[in-house]
């Protein structure tokens, strides 16, 4: 039986504007999501997919981490649905699959920690089975799964538009390090913060649908991503931006005290909650800077429900680790 091991990256947002919605209006979308406008970044924090071929047409899931189902509701065990789904042929001839994620990035953290197995699977699979499939094929196979599986296949550092889906490529920054702060037993809701979102600012939402498009495209030339092309660290970390802290952090007093934690410390270039949270983030200009304030971070917060990782930004997104 043959098998692949997999790298699946985290993600974090280093930007995250919200611009409409499917509420109404001249612009609906039917799926229901919002119109987003985001900087996607990928991290050296990693989940390892083992994925294996079976003698019979099952799939099984594992994962190290009790939290993390191994049923249908399991993203990595949707993204090998979709693939028996798509290529029967292919599961006749080579049977189904044995999964195994050993789990790194924190769960429910706003890391893309399911999207990325999920994407990792669609490239074991697609080895496994011999498909050839496109970097272009499987992000439109992820697309389906959920908004990061897109971006989680590519990796780097993109633009993302549409429900995030939509990807345009920007220069990778590579060596950027990063202190991530979670407590272990706090999840947000990614619906509730963007229902509340939409509840409290859904009157500023563009609603004509050729002024979304040109506010999507804004975003190319916004001060951020010059700061990118430029590869400014210290002008990226000005300039971080999320619209979804604007309800978390009022809501939960954890997630706004990691971030002003932050925000006190030297070295800090600038800190920021990832995606719908509840991890926040900051950034640095050194790996020693960074684990200094790790350890700062831990001796403000004496909570051992608080996990700290030190990691930085990479310029890719699934890696094969090796194969048998």
């Amino acid at each position: 039986m043959r098998s692949y091991s997999l790298i699946a990256p985290a993600k974090i947002n280093l930007y995250l504007e919200i611009i409409g919605d499917a509420s109404g209006g001249l612009r609906q979308r039917p799926d229901g999501y919002h119109e987003l406008a985001m900087i996607l970044q990928s991290i050296g924090l990693a989940d390892q997919i083992d994925v294996r071929s079976i003698s019979t047409d099952n799939i099984r899931v594992h994962c190290n981490h009790p939290q993390v189902p191994t049923d249908k509701s399991n993203l990595a065990y949707r993204a090998a649905e979709l693939m028996v789904r798509q290529f029967p042929e292919a599961l006749a001839k080579y049977g189904g699959v044995e999964i195994t994620v050993n789990k790194q990035i924190p769960v429910a953290a706003g890391l893309a920690g399911g999207s990325t197995n999920a994407a990792a699977v669609l490239v074991g699979i697609d080895l496994l089975w011999k498909l050839g499939l496109t970097q272009s094929e499987l992000e439109e196979l992820g697309g389906t799964l959920g908004s990061d599986v897109p971006f989680c296949v590519a990796g780097g550092t993109a633009i993302a538009t549409g429900r995030g889906e939509q990807l345009s490529p920007l220069p990778s920054l590579d060596n950027i390090y990063i202190v991530l702060a979670k407590y272990r037993s706090l999840e947000v809701s990614t619906p509730w913060a963007y229902k509340t979102y939409r509840q409290q600012f859904g009157h500023s939402y563009i609603r004509d649908s050729d002024n979304l498009a040109a506010r999507a495209n804004a975003v190319h030339s916004g001060k951020i991503v010059k700061a990118i092309l430029d590869k400014n660290t210290r002008e990226i970390a000005q300039k971080l931006h999320n619209d979804l802290e604007r309800v978390v952090l009022p809501a939960y007093p954890q997630v706004l005290q990691l971030r002003e934690v932050f925000a006190n410390q030297e070295g800090v270039l600038g800190t920021m909650m990832s995606g719908s949270g509840p991890t926040v983030f900051a950034l640095f200009e050194s790996q020693q800077q960074a684990e200094q304030v790790k350890l700062q971070v831990r001796e403000a917060i004496l909570d051992e429900d608080l996990e700290l990782f030190v990691t930085r930004t990479i310029t890719h997104g699934i890696q094969v680790a090796s194969s048998v």
